[in-house]
């Protein structure tokens, strides 16, 4: 089927829950276009050009460097690089989804084809009148960042201190992937407009009261982390692991959950960052410890002690 908007393909349809043939290939897509997004900025730096932020690396148009791929390898490559991520990522206007003669930064009314119904720091989101699918906008945020992720620091009586800030594209992909993966609902990223709007769809679901309890009904396979090794200032912080690698994930109160058609919770949204590999920030102790739920998830904070007796 395709998108009312894009005209794309999608797998997305209102309250329909995508079978796991279908959630793989979300994931997959999600995958490759943040490999996509790595080798663009690889194929920027062998041309000389710092991007301030990678902002400036999602909107360029896919003949943004035509005139000159014939000068050298690298101009070539770049254009290429471009291209790829513009398949994966297309560049899409606002008017397209039924926002025409926007002006300001936000996306405050209902237009004739989407009926707005929730927003927060990150995001607009929409319904559409068609089939009932959400439609998030992204809309970037100061010094050209978007979305949120955490920044981690030294803490006096904790390990590190996380703390939620802006984020950038590489991030804002990267959470959507982490939703997928962790049994989120169905999310797809459809566009990114030349403002650096950035346009996802999501299977819809019915809102959970808010102040609800979740800490006993969070995503199967996310490790709570001992107090002594970290503080967060969202809720429930959790580690897990995607393709190897230890993320933290947090701000998962009963807001961005919903209840899908299947009757099961499914996340909708959080935030999220990969453990920092930056030596001022690394502890053997968490080093020891991350190693061992690896493999072990219910592994104690000390190998010699249950959690419960430190």
């Amino acid at each position: 089927m395709q998108d009312a908007f894009t005209r794309q393909p999608t797998c997305i349809r209102g309250p329909a829950i995508p079978d796991e043939e279908r959630r793989r290939g979300l994931q997959d897509d999600h995958r490759r276009r943040l490999e996509a997004l790595a080798r663009l900025g690889e194929a920027a730096a062998q041309c000389d050009l710092r991007a301030n932020t990678d902002r400036d690396l999602v909107v360029l148009a896919e003949d943004e460097v035509a005139l000159l791929e014939g000068a050298g390898p690298q101009w070539e490559a770049f254009g290429r690089a471009i291209r790829s991520l513009r398949e994966l990522l297309p560049l899409r206007g606002l008017a397209d989804f039924g926002f025409n003669g926007l002006e300001g930064e936000g996306l405050d009314e209902t237009n004739d084809r989407m009926v707005r119904v929730g927003g927060g720091v990150e995001a607009w989101a929409f319904a559409s009148k068609q089939d009932g699918s959400v439609y998030k906008f992204y809309w970037p945020q100061e010094e050209r960042t978007i979305g949120s992720e955490f920044e981690f620091s030294r803490g006096e009586e904790t390990l590190l201190l996380a703390e939620a800030g802006f984020g950038s594209y590489r991030a804002l992909l990267e959470k959507l992937l982490l939703i997928q993966l962790l049994d989120g609902m169905a999310t797809e990223v459809l566009a990114v407009t030349p403002e650096g709007v950035l346009v996802a769809k999501q299977v819809c679901g019915d809102p959970l009261p808010q102040g609800d309890d979740m800490s006993q009904s969070l995503p199967a396979g996310l490790i709570e982390i001992p107090s002594r090794f970290l503080r967060a200032n969202r809720d429930h912080p959790r580690l897990t692991f995607v393709m190897g690698r230890p993320y933290l994930v947090g701000d998962l109160h009963a807001r961005n959950f919903v209840r899908g058609v299947d009757g099961a919770l499914h996340l909708i949204d959080m935030v999220a960052c990969p453990w920092p590999s930056d030596e001022s920030l690394r502890s053997p102790l968490i080093d020891d410890w991350i190693e061992r739920v690896r493999s072990d998830p219910g592994a104690a904070a000390l190998p010699e002690a249950p959690d419960e007796e430190l």
